[in-house]
């Protein structure tokens, strides 16, 4: 998502050409281009597919949408199998229309991830439960905090079900860094995802993700936090930024690429 404006088969030159081995998958392009044929481009070309992104928004009511949604992320599930990663990001979902309860939308994601915890497992997939920032609390995730997504996961087995660990969405959370070893400590910690925190944010507020050094995020200290909790995985930075979007691919992924040097090593 931080090149969106690169097809599936530029991108990948572009990775393979910048010496990036990994790369995080959204749905959308992967779909489009083909599951099966955007496979065979990323094996072909020596790339990993680090995660898949999204599974998730598990909180309706209503009996035809909660089965629908349960679909999708079984589909998602088989998407994940078939680019070859163990990890499927969920963005677990808003209040339903005309609710106010949050709590009971977490519990229906505890109610969808008992059927598909053990789905994901049968296929080689994780699932990594994202919190994002309560300024998306109501409409897009319900799940705010590590200690929320970490209340949901330790239900089920590491191996099923952990937590995305994004900083973008963790940072102004002063309980964040102990939440971070206790999913270390468990093996919870499926993916680690980077993004800076710039102001004004956009209107609409949801491709406002800066730039990684361009904001208030200190990604060094954070980077050690989940190292030191024992996390060894890839380390995926993820951008949704219309004026990242307006430039050229291939160059942002070369300052992405240096800023992550710059930033976190």
């Amino acid at each position: 998502m931080t090149v969106k404006q690169l097809s599936m088969p530029e991108l990948v030159d572009a990775c393979r050409d910048l010496g990036i081995g990994n790369v995080g998958l959204w749905r959308e392009p992967v779909r489009a281009y083909g599951v099966e044929e955007t496979a065979k481009l990323v094996r072909d070309a020596g790339l990993t597919v680090t995660t898949l992104c999204r599974g998730g928004f598990l909180t309706a009511v209503d009996p035809d949408e909660r089965a629908a949604a349960l679909a999708d992320n079984r589909r998602a599930v088989d998407e994940a199998a078939t680019l070859g990663t163990e990890v499927l990001v969920l963005v677990s979902g808003g209040l339903p229309a005309g609710s106010k309860d949050l709590h009971a939308a977490r519990e229906r994601i505890a109610d969808a991830l008992t059927e598909l915890g053990p789905y994901a497992e049968d296929h080689g997939v994780k699932l990594a439960i994202e919190p994002l920032h309560p300024m998306y609390a109501a409409d897009r995730c319900v799940v705010s905090t590590l200690t929320q997504a970490l209340d949901i996961a330790e239900r089920f087995p590491a191996h099923q079900v952990g937590v995305t660990v994004d900083t973008y969405h963790i940072w102004w959370d002063d309980q964040a860094p102990a939440q971070i070893a206790r999913a270390g400590a468990s093996g919870r910690i499926h993916t680690f995802q980077l993004a800076d925190w710039t102001t004004p944010l956009p209107e609409g507020v949801l491709n406002g993700r800066g730039q990684i050094g361009d904001g208030a995020i200190d990604m060094r200290e954070w980077r050690t936090h989940v190292e030191t909790a024992g996390y060894t995985g890839a380390i995926e930075v993820e951008l949704f930024n219309d004026a990242l979007w307006a430039r050229d691919g291939r160059e942002v992924l070369a300052e992405t690429a240096a800023r992550f040097v710059e930033h976190t090593a």
